[in-house]
């Protein structure tokens, strides 16, 4: 029995990764953690969730043992902290976290030298086979399109672009040999000319309890292409997440992704 911690547990992604591992009979839950000063802490993390007794109280900060694996969706600065035990007692990770710096992923690649970690910014599968499809989309239609990336989530996300989109715009240039830095383009306003040949443009919207939409368009002269994808509950990415804990588990330390998971890398 895989024995897991979640931080975050009082959160919305939080409630669906307990209900994921409540739902997998090779888990269960170990550990659950919230932020400090929360009126959640000393909680039974089941009655918490509606779910019923669990035995495992909610506290505020990760042990530094008495699990097998962290699930961890919460903030950068949080992340940081609970892998740094993590690094103690060599416990592998599932990061679902975005807005992650430059530096703080450096970090985080870092720990992957002595620890299995599996760092993605979407955890559904059904994403992770459009990052398939758009790498060979990419390659097939890139250079003859203009490519935009618009996505909409609820009111209460606090970065943009979302994760998800960014890494949609990275696969796409990185098959088209681009540098994001000089091609990535996140706002348009007052008059801006006509559009720069092999940019890709990012539109967000927050709005309602949208759980997340992605849709990249290709479009050229007569034609246009659009990958999309449509998440309604929150379990997709969950399930995703506690099968990437299942696999990751089994491998030795290293830095990997969703796609790694599936086998598509």
């Amino acid at each position: 029995m895989l024995r897991i911690a979640i931080a975050g547990i009082a959160g919305r992604m939080g409630q669906a990764l307990l209900q994921a591992v409540r739902e997998n009979a090779q888990m269960q839950l170990a550990v659950a953690t919230v932020r400090p000063g929360s009126d959640q802490v000393g909680r039974d993390a089941g009655e918490a969730a509606g779910l019923g007794s669990m035995g495992v109280f909610i506290t505020d900060a990760l042990p530094p043992k008495g699990f097998d694996l962290l699930i961890d969706f919460t903030s950068p600065e949080n992340t940081l902290s609970n892998l740094a035990i993590c690094a103690e007692s060599g416990v592998p990770a599932v990061i679902g976290t975005t807005g992650f710096t430059a530096d703080q992923l450096e970090q985080i690649k870092a720990y992957a030298a002595s620890l299995p970690l599996c760092l993605a910014a979407n955890f559904s599968t059904g994403v992770t086979l459009c990052l398939q499809l758009l790498e060979q989309a990419a390659k097939i239609l890139g250079e003859d399109s203009d490519i935009e990336i618009v996505e909409a989530h609820h009111r209460h996300k606090v970065d943009a672009p979302s994760g998800t989109a960014l890494a949609m715009g990275h696969v796409i240039a990185a098959s088209l040999n681009q540098d994001p830095d000089e091609f990535f383009l996140f706002s348009r306003e007052g008059q801006i000319g006509a559009r720069k040949p092999g940019t890709i443009g990012f539109s967000t919207i927050r709005a309602g309890d949208i759980v997340g939409d992605h849709t990249v368009m290709f479009a050229s002269e007569g034609e246009r292409v659009e990958i999309t994808h449509k998440a309604s509950s929150r379990m997709a990415f969950a399930k995703g997440a506690t099968r990437a804990a299942a696999w990751l588990v089994q491998q030795p330390p290293g830095f990997y992704n969703m796609r790694d998971v599936l086998g598509f890398n």
